[in-house]
């Protein structure tokens, strides 16, 4: 764009479509699914016809943004507070302690493992499960050894009473939209 008036300058849209199309290249050979679900996107709201009028005022918004923020002058106060910040993060981080590891649970001997047919597909995640179990069975976070959630079930480690009444209280409950199956896992 000019910097006197509004007007397109296309020998700069030549260059910057050509900028574009070789992005568009390398782009699609790194993360092909998510130019796809664009691409599904503009199929399902932009009618066929309309479709290179769209390209072309995206490309007209596109230039006119980059032009006018490349006529910014640059704050270079910013920039040192920005680089000063990042050294002020390193140092924090180097000072800091390292994170501690979670340490694992010891499964105590006769603890038994319960397949429940409901995982992540459904939304389900280890907190959530184990406060469905507490309120559920009565009991408390300790009595629970282990949750693994996969995508379409998950297991539980605990006691083999409160496994049994697990399965009393949970078999054809429905959780998350799915009716729960649960019984003793075969691992």
């Amino acid at each position: 764009m000019d910097k006197d008036s509004n007007e397109l300058n296309l020998g700069e849209l030549e260059v910057k479509i050509q900028e574009i199309v070789g992005r568009i290249n390398n782009d699609a050979a790194s993360r092909p699914e998510e130019l796809e679900e664009i691409k599904k996107l503009i199929k399902k709201n932009v009618p066929f016809f309309t479709r290179s009028a769209f390209s072309a005022y995206l490309l007209r918004e596109f230039a006119a943004r980059h032009s006018h923020q490349e006529r910014k002058p640059r704050n270079n106060e910013y920039r040192k507070d920005r680089t000063a910040r990042a050294e002020e993060k390193k140092e924090e981080s180097q000072s800091s302690p390292a994170p501690q590891k979670k340490e694992e649970r010891i499964i105590p001997e006769g603890a038994k493992t319960l397949y429940l047919n409901v995982g992540k597909m459904k939304h389900l995640y280890a907190k959530t499960l184990s406060q469905i179990l507490q309120n559920e069975l009565g009991i408390t976070r300790d009595d629970i050894y282990s949750i693994r959630i996969h995508d379409k079930y998950s297991f539980i480690t605990m006691s083999e009473e409160n496994c049994n009444k697990a399965i009393e209280v949970l078999n054809g409950k429905e959780i998350n939209g799915r009716v729960c199956q649960v019984n003793y896992s075969n691992r």
